[in-house]
C-alpha cells in the first residue's frame, strides 16, 4: 500500500555489528542491550538473531519476562533492578540478574528464600550522578548481601559512563578507575557501553554492554558509523503519493514555512510525525528518492512531508523514499532534527509496518 510506511530490519547487519563489538573487546563477555523493544527494532526477533551474545540487558522486569515468554534462555540482566517482593521473586524464578542501585532495594532481596541464588550487580555512581550507590555505601551493601540466602555470593560491580560519547573527555577513565578501586581481586566488573568499549580500554572489563552500536549508529559525534565499520540495521521507507509543479513564491504546508524560490516539482511522501519521523526536522533535511538525495521542504505533518524533487527525473508516483538507512545514516537525520539516533529508532510508531530480513 502506497500510504503505509515501513521499516526493514536487516538481521545480517545486527550479526555484523555484534562481531564489531567482539573485535574491540575480545576478552569481555557481552550483554547485548535490547531494552525499549531493542531500540525500536523488535526485541524478540533481535534476541533470536543475537544468540551469540553472552546475555541480554533490558531496563525492566517486564521486558525480561517478555524474553522468557518468547523462549529466550540466555542470561538476562535487568538494568534498573527489581522493586518489591513480586519483582524479586520473578527474577529468582526466571533466573534474571539484577542491578542494585539503592539501599532500599535490599529489603526484597533479604526476603528471597534459599534455592536458586540470584546474581546481583551493584551499580555504583562513579560520576554520572543519575542512579547508583555512593562508593562509600558499597562495603556495607556487600556485607548485607552476604547474609541473604537467596542471593549468589560475590556480587559484581557495574557503573555507567556519562561522557563516553567524547573519547577526549577524561571522565570515562576516571569513572573506570573509581570502580576498579572498589573491586576485590575476584570481583566481576561490568562497565563498557558502546562508546566505552570502542574508545576506552579501561572500560573493556569482564562484561561490556553495547547498545546503539548494535543497531548500526555511532555513539560519537565526531565519528560516523561507517568510520567504525558498523552497518545500519533499520531502513525507514515511504512512498511518493503526489507530485505537483509549484510556482516561485508558493508557500508549502502548515505555517508556510518554506517559500519556493523557483518553479519546482514538489512531492508528498506518505510519512510524518504520526509514524515517528521527527516533526522538528527542518527544511533541507536529506531523504533519498528513488535512490537519489532530495531534501525536505516545509513543516513535517502528521501523515506526510513535502520534498524538493528538482533534478530527480526518477521521482514518479510510488517511488521509494528512504528516511534513514543505508546511504543515509540515522545519525545525520538526528543531527538535522536536534536529537539522537536512539530517539529516532525508538520513536517509530506502531502503525508502521515492520519487515525482518535475513
Amino acid at each position: 500500500m502506497l500510504n503505509t510506511p515501513r521499516v526493514l530490519i536487516h538481521h545480517a547487519a545486527l550479526r555484523h555489528n555484534l562481531e564489531v563489538a567482539r573485535r574491540h573487546a575480545p576478552e569481555s563477555r557481552i550483554w547485548a542491550v535490547i531494552k525499549a523493544d531493542a531500540y525500536g527494532h523488535g526485541m524478540e526477533a533481535v534476541a533470536q538473531t543475537l544468540g551469540r551474545a553472552d546475555g541480554f540487558a533490558v531496563a525492566r522486569i517486564a521486558e525480561a519476562l517478555r524474553l522468557r515468554a518468547a523462549g529466550i534462555t540466555r542470561p538476562i540482566l535487568v538494568l534498573a533492578g527489581a522493586f518489591g517482593d513480586e519483582e524479586c521473586h520473578a527474577a529468582a524464578r526466571y533466573g534474571f540478574e539484577l542491578a542494585l542501585h539503592q539501599p532500599e532495594q535490599l529489603g526484597a532481596l533479604a526476603r528471597l528464600p534459599p534455592g536458586r541464588p540470584l546474581r546481583v550487580w551493584l551499580k555504583v555512581d562513579t560520576g554520572m550522578h543519575r542512579l547508583g550507590l555512593d562508593p562509600a555505601e558499597v562495603p556495607a551493601v556487600l556485607a548485607a548481601l552476604k547474609a541473604y540466602p537467596g542471593v549468589a555470593a560475590n556480587p559484581g560491580l557495574m557503573t555507567h559512563l556519562a561522557n563516553a560519547d567524547d573519547p577526549q573527555d577524561p571522565l570515562s577513565d576516571q569513572q573506570c578507575a573509581r570502580l576498579r578501586a572498589l573491586a576485590a581481586p575476584d570481583q566481576l566488573l561490568n562497565i563498557g557501553n558502546s562508546g566505552g568499549l570502542l574508545a576506552f580500554p579501561a572500560a573493556r572489563t569482564h562484561w561490556v554492554r553495547p547498545g546503539i552500536l548494535l543497531y548500526g549508529a555511532s555513539p560519537f559525534a565526531a565519528h560516523s558509523a561507517l568510520d567504525l565499520g558498523l552497518r545500519p540495521v533499520m531502513t525507514f521507507q515511504a512512498r511518493l503519493i503526489d507530485i505537483r509543479q509549484r510556482r516561485r513564491g508558493d508557500r508549502l504546508g502548515y505555517g508556510g514555512t518554506y517559500c519556493c524560490e523557483a518553479d519546482m516539482p514538489v512531492g508528498v511522501a506518505a510519512v510524518g510525525y504520526g509514524d515517528g519521523y521527527p516533526r522538528h526536522a527542518p527544511s533541507g533535511t536529506p531523504v533519498l528518492v528513488a535512490g537519489r538525495r532530495a531534501r525536505l521542504v516545509g513543516r513535517v505533518s502528521m501523515d506526510s512531508l513535502t520534498l524538493d524533487l528538482r533534478g530527480i527525473p526518477e521521482a514518479v508516483l510510488g517511488a521509494e523514499v528512504v528516511l534513514w538507512g543505508e546511504n543515509l545514516p540515522a545519525d545525520e537525520i538526528a543531527r538535522q532534527a536536534g536529537t539522537i539516533s536512539y530517539e529516532l529508532f525508538c520513536g517509530v510508531t506502531g502503525r508502521v509496518v515492520r519487515k525482518h530480513l535475513d
